[in-house]
C-alpha cells in the first residue's frame, strides 16, 4: 500500500521533462538516452538528477575519455585537410612551384610545411629544388586518407577506438589543435524499486501529461483547471544555482575607491593611456637624461611623437629645467623639444596632476583632484609587481596646504579602504620636496609593502604651470595591493586568473 502511495505521489511529481525520458531508463547511461531518444545531453543529466532526489534511481560517475575536436579540427572536417587542399592542387599541374602551390591551396606557413613532408612520406610527391613534381597515380589519390576518415566520426568514445583509429589520432594529435582527448564523467545509474514500479506503470506516467503544471490567467477565467491533478512540487530538491550578471571584483573595488574620494570633496581627472614624454616627465621636472626615462623602465611608443600643449606652458618647463625658475638653478643643460614629443604608456597618473594643473584659473583655487587608472612599466613580473596596475592618484591645490594635511588625506583614505597598519618615511622623489613613501602592513607575507609615493610638488612644477609656486599636495598610490590586501590574495598575478567559478563566490567589496 505504501509502494503505491509513493507511486502515485511520485508520478504526481514528475515534471515533463522527467516524463519524456523514462521510457528510455533501461538503457543505463545519460549518453545513450540522449543518442536513442535524440534529447539535448545536458537535459538528460539534469533530468535524471531531479528523478535520483525522488529516490527512483541512483547515479554514478564513470569516468571516461572522448575524443573531440580542438580549434582546427572542425574546419579541416568542412573544409579538408591541408595535405589533401596541396594534393588537389599538385594533382592538376602535374609540376608546380613551391609558391605557386602554397598559393593556390591557401595555406598558411605551417600548414604547407607540415602537408609537404605528409605527401613526401607518403611518396605521393617528389622535390626538385623548388618544384612540386607528383608521383602518385590517381588510384592513389582517390584514396581517403586513414585521418580523413577519423574526423568524421568525431566525437568518439576513446575506450572504443580501433587500432586504424587509435593510429589515425595519434597522427593527428601530434599536428596539434586538430583533435583532442577530454577526460569526462559518464552519468550511469541504477533504478530502485520505486523507479523499477514506475517504469511498469509506465501508461499511468503518460496519463499524468495531463496535469496542471502551472497556473495561469487563461486556465483559472476559463476554468479549465476543475477536475484536474495538479503537480505537485519539491520545494526541498536540488537545483543548479544561478549566477546573475555583477560587475568584476577589481571594478567593484575601484568604484568603491571612486566614492572615497568623491565623499571627500575631490573631483575626477581622467586623461590618455599613451602620453607625450612632455607631460610624462617634462612637467613633472624629471630631466631628460634621467634612468626613469630609459627602456629599462617605460614603454616608449616607436616611430611615434606628440603634439605638446601651448608655447607659453612649453617655454616655462625650458626655462626650469635649463635655467631655474621661482628661485631654483634648474637642471643647467639643453632642454629639447623633440625629447619631449616622444610617446610612451603612462609610466603614472601623475601626468593628469599637472595635466590638471595647467588648466586651472586663480579663481579655480583652491581645488582637489582624483584619478584612477592603469599605468604602465617593464617591471620584472612577481607576486607583488606586474607590467601594468591601477594606481590612485590625488592633488590638493591651496596656498594653506601642508605636510600634515597631505598625511591626514592619505592616512583618511586608507582607513576607509579599510587599512589601519600603515606607515611613511622619508623618501626622495625628482618631483616632490618633502617626500614621503607610503607603506602598508601585508598580513600574508608579514612584511611591510610600498604603495606608492607622496609629497609637495616642487615650485619648479607648479610656477611653470600655474603661473606662480603654489603648494600642491600630490600622491600616487599603487592600487592593486589594496585589493589584494582586501580579498586575501596571496599573488597579484591571481587577480586577473579570471577562474569562472573564484569570480562568482567572490564577496562584493563592502567595508
Amino acid at each position: 500500500m505504501a509502494l503505491k502511495e509513493d507511486l502515485s505521489n511520485t508520478i504526481q511529481s514528475l515534471s515533463p521533462i522527467e516524463r519524456e525520458i523514462i521510457p528510455f531508463l533501461n538503457l543505463k547511461t545519460a549518453g545513450d538516452i540522449a543518442r536513442q531518444g535524440k534529447f539535448d545531453p545536458t537535459k538528460v543529466k539534469r533530468a535524471l538528477e531531479f528523478l535520483s532526489n525522488k529516490n527512483i534511481l541512483t547515479i554514478k560517475l564513470i569516468p571516461q575519455k572522448t575524443v573531440v575536436f580542438g580549434s582546427n579540427g572542425f574546419n579541416y572536417k568542412k573544409n579538408g585537410l591541408p595535405e589533401r587542399k596541396l594534393l588537389d592542387i599538385i594533382s592538376k599541374h602535374k609540376k608546380i612551384s613551391l609558391e605557386n602551390a602554397k598559393g593556390l591551396a591557401g595555406l598558411n606557413d605551417q600548414e604547407f610545411s607540415i602537408s609537404l613532408g605528409i605527401l613526401k612520406r607518403r611518396l605521393m610527391i617528389d622535390l626538385e629544388k623548388d618544384i612540386i613534381i607528383l608521383k602518385a597515380n590517381e588510384n592513389d589519390i582517390s584514396k581517403r586518407f586513414m585521418e580523413e576518415d577519423f574526423l568524421n566520426f568525431i566525437p568518439l568514445d576513446f575506450s572504443k577506438l580501433t587500432p586504424e583509429q587509435k593510429f589515425a589520432l595519434d597522427r593527428l594529435i601530434r599536428r596539434k589543435d586538430i583533435v583532442k582527448v577530454e577526460d569526462f564523467n559518464e552519468f550511469s545509474f541504477e533504478l530502485t524499486d520505486l523507479g523499477n514500479t514506475l517504469m511498469k506503470n509506465q501508461d499511468k506516467v503518460r496519463k499524468a501529461s495531463d496535469m496542471v503544471e502551472a497556473l495561469t490567467p487563461e486556465i483559472l477565467q476559463s476554468g479549465k483547471w476543475k477536475g484536474k491533478q495538479f503537480r505537485k512540487y519539491d520545494l526541498q530538491t536540488n537545483v543548479p544555482k544561478i549566477h546573475g550578471g555583477r560587475k568584476h571584483f577589481v571594478n567593484q573595488s575601484i568604484e568603491y575607491a571612486k566614492k572615497i574620494w568623491t565623499d571627500l570633496g575631490f573631483k575626477e581627472m581622467g586623461g590618455p593611456m599613451a602620453d607625450s614624454s612632455f607631460w610624462i616627465f617634462d612637467a613633472l621636472f624629471t630631466p631628460q637624461d634621467h634612468p626613469a626615462r630609459d627602456m629599462q623602465d617605460t614603454f616608449f611608443i616607436k616611430d611615434t611623437s606628440m603634439d605638446l600643449p601651448d608655447k607659453k606652458i612649453v617655454s616655462r618647463v625650458k626655462e626650469a629645467h635649463e635655467k631655474g625658475i621661482a628661485g631654483s638653478r634648474g637642471w643647467n643643460y639643453s632642454w629639447t623639444e623633440k625629447e619631449a614629443e616622444k610617446a610612451v604608456l603612462r609610466t603614472h597618473t601623475t601626468g593628469l596632476s599637472v595635466r590638471t594643473l595647467a588648466t586651472l584659473k586663480e579663481k579655480d583655487i583652491p581645488a582637489k583632484y582624483f584619478a584612477m587608472g592603469k599605468v604602465f612599466r617593464n617591471e620584472t613580473v612577481d607576486w607583488s609587481h606586474a607590467f601594468e596596475f591601477y594606481q590612485t592618484e590625488g592633488i590638493v591645490v591651496d596656498p594653506n596646504a601642508n605636510l600634515r594635511n597631505l598625511l591626514g588625506y592619505l592616512k583618511e583614505f586608507y582607513k576607509k579602504m579599510g587599512i589601519d597598519k600603515i606607515r611613511f618615511r622619508p623618501s626622495y622623489f625628482p618631483y616632490t620636496e618633502p617626500s614621503v613613501e607610503v607603506e602598508v602592513f601585508h598580513p600574508e607575507k608579514k612584511i611591510w609593502v610600498e604603495l606608492g609615493g607622496a609629497g609637495i610638488f616642487r615650485p619648479e612644477i607648479t610656477a611653470p604651470l600655474l603661473g606662480k609656486p603654489i603648494p600642491v599636495l600630490a600622491w600616487g598610490q599603487g592600487f592593486d595591493r589594496i585589493i589584494m590586501d582586501f580579498y586575501k590574495i596571496k599573488d597579484l598575478r591571481d587577480m586577473y586568473a579570471n577562474d569562472l567559478k573564484d569570480l562568482r563566490t567572490k564577496r562584493f567589496w563592502i567595508k
